[in-house]
C-alpha cells in the first residue's frame, strides 16, 4: 500500500510530484517592536481627508490632539469613544499616553484617522496585539471617501431642477 500524505504549501506539492522528501516550512518572523529612543512608537492614520500623526508611550492615559486634551478637541462624546477604541479592545485602558497631530477634513474624520494611527502605534509598540486589533477591523483604511463633483450636475450626483416651461 501507498503511504498517504497531505501536501500543505506549494514547496510540500513540488516535492510530492518530483518524489523527494520536503524540507519543513519555515515559521513566520517574529515582530520587533519599534520603539525611538523615548520609547514612543509612532504610526500614520488616515481617514477621508484627514490625516493623523500618533505617538504613543507608557502613561497615565493622557490624550492630546493638536496641544489640547482630547475632552477638549473632539466634544463629542462619540468621536470620544472612537479614539479609545484600540485600546479598550487591547484591553491597554489608561495605559498609554498619546500624542496626536491632526489635519484636514473634519472632526469625524480627525477622529477615524486618530483612531486608526492609535491602532498602527500600538502593533509598533506590542507587536502581539496584531490580531486582536485586526480582527476588530482597526487596522484597515477605510476607503470610503467624498466622490467628486461632475460638470452638468450641482454636486455629484444632483441634477438641476427641471422645469417644463
Amino acid at each position: 500500500m501507498s503511504e498517504q500524505t497531505t501536501a500543505t504549501s506549494l514547496a510540500d506539492l513540488k516535492a510530492l510530484v518530483q518524489g523527494t522528501p520536503a524540507a519543513p516550512a519555515a515559521e513566520a518572523p517574529k515582530r520587533e517592536p519599534k520603539r525611538d529612543a523615548l520609547g514612543r512608537s509612532y504610526a500614520t492614520g488616515s481617514r477621508k481627508e484627514s490625516v493623523a500623526r500618533v505617538w504613543i508611550k507608557p502613561g497615565k492615559g493622557q490624550i492630546t490632539i493638536n496641544d489640547k486634551p482630547a475632552a477638549k478637541y473632539f466634544a463629542r462624546p462619540v468621536l470620544r469613544m472612537l479614539i479609545t477604541q484600540p485600546f479598550l479592545v487591547a484591553d491597554r485602558y489608561q495605559a498609554f499616553d498619546v500624542v496626536a497631530t491632526v489635519s484636514g477634513g473634519g472632526l469625524s474624520g480627525q477622529a477615524g484617522a486618530v483612531r486608526h494611527g492609535i491602532s498602527r502605534a500600538l502593533c509598533n509598540y506590542e507587536p502581539e496585539l496584531r490580531g486582536i486589533l485586526k480582527k476588530a477591523g482597526f487596522l484597515t483604511r477605510d476607503p470610503r471617501a467624498v466622490e467628486r463633483k461632475k460638470y452638468g450636475k450641482v454636486k455629484a450626483r444632483r441634477s438641476f431642477q427641471f422645469s417644463k416651461r
